[in-house]
């Protein structure tokens, strides 16, 4: 059964950085696109920042300039690097990705359990 294990997250003061990382374990034979979302309180879960297997990266407009996603494929993590944090980043942030699990099997989209990151003023 595959894992995906957020860290990172915590509490910051306006204008600081944090870094997030999520590190997927278990039998994977493949790792597609790893992705990070977040969700604020009474909000939609929306996308932080997506890269694909290549290295491509898209960002939400929020985020743009600010944050940086990247990969470590050998050890099928993901990182965040948060910078110029705002309380409007205060969220809930999930790690997804998508994978398989053998040559033949489809890509299964699969998330974290979440990790608080909060911003104070």
């Amino acid at each position: 059964q595959v894992q995906l294990v957020e860290s990172g997250g915590g509490l910051v003061q306006n204008g600081g950085s944090l870094r997030l990382s999520c590190a997927a374990s278990g039998s994977i034979f493949s790792m597609y696109h790893m992705a990070w979302y977040r969700q604020g309180p009474g909000e939609q879960r929306e996308l932080v920042a997506r890269i694909n297997i290549v290295g491509g990266t898209s960002y939400g407009d929020s985020v743009k300039g600010r944050f940086t996603i990247s990969r470590d494929n050998a050890k099928n993590t993901v990182y965040l690097q948060m910078n110029s944090l705002t309380p409007e980043d205060t969220a809930v942030y999930y790690c997804n990705a998508g994978y398989r699990i053998t040559s033949m099997a489809s890509i299964t989209n699969s998330w974290g359990q979440g990790t608080q990151v909060t911003v104070s003023s």
